[in-house]
């Protein structure tokens, strides 16, 4: 059985990839807000057909990481209900390194707790460091290497990525430069190459 603890202010849509692919054991919690309340047909369809069985907690806002808090208190009641389950896993459903140390403090205490991009499973911090050894590669600026993965990461479209790089950079030839040898780490981002 798995539990997956959706961040959707911070993934939206995307973090609900592969949620076609879960079993009638698993369950998945959609944390919500105001600041990202909405849905698409297409997912909408997507949640009904899910085999997966789907809870929705809207968070209260207004202080800064809000759903952070009521996510992480959320993951220790799951935890506490099922402390006899051996074969039990819980996914946290974000892009935000912040949960790390939520991570870390489960994982020692024999809980598996992961940090995931999605509900395939995927692991961030592993994706992550693939990430930062073909950057690493392509470009000749080793200094900028942390800022370029994570610009790859949080951007949705290769246009995107081009701005934030010379927002950075702060120099137009840098970072078209590094944008062109990155770019072939895009191909999963809209627009053209």
């Amino acid at each position: 059985m798995a539990y997956y603890l959706v961040d959707y202010e911070n993934v939206r849509i995307h973090g609900l990839d592969g949620l076609d692919s879960l079993s009638q054991k698993d369950e998945v919690c959609i944390f919500y807000s105001d600041n990202a309340d909405s849905l698409t047909f297409e997912l909408h369809f997507i949640l009904n057909e899910a085999k997966a069985k789907i809870a929705y907690q809207k968070v209260e806002i207004g202080t800064k990481n809000a759903l952070d808090f009521q996510l992480s208190s959320y993951l220790g009641y799951l935890i506490s209900q099922n402390k006899d389950s051996k074969n039990t896993e819980y996914f946290i459903v974000t892009a935000d390194g912040g949960f790390s140390v939520l991570v870390n403090y489960w994982n020692k205490k024999d809980v598996v707790v992961k940090t995931v991009m999605d509900c395939t499973g995927k692991d961030e911090k592993a994706e992550a460091e693939q990430l930062f050894l073909k950057i690493e590669n392509l470009i000749q600026q080793k200094e900028m290497v942390p800022a370029v993965a994570e610009i790859i990461q949080h951007c949705r479209s290769k246009q995107e990525v081009h701005n934030a790089l010379i927002k950075e950079i702060k120099d137009s030839k840098k970072a078209s430069e590094i944008y062109r040898a990155v770019r072939p780490l895009l191909a999963d981002k809209q627009g053209r190459a």
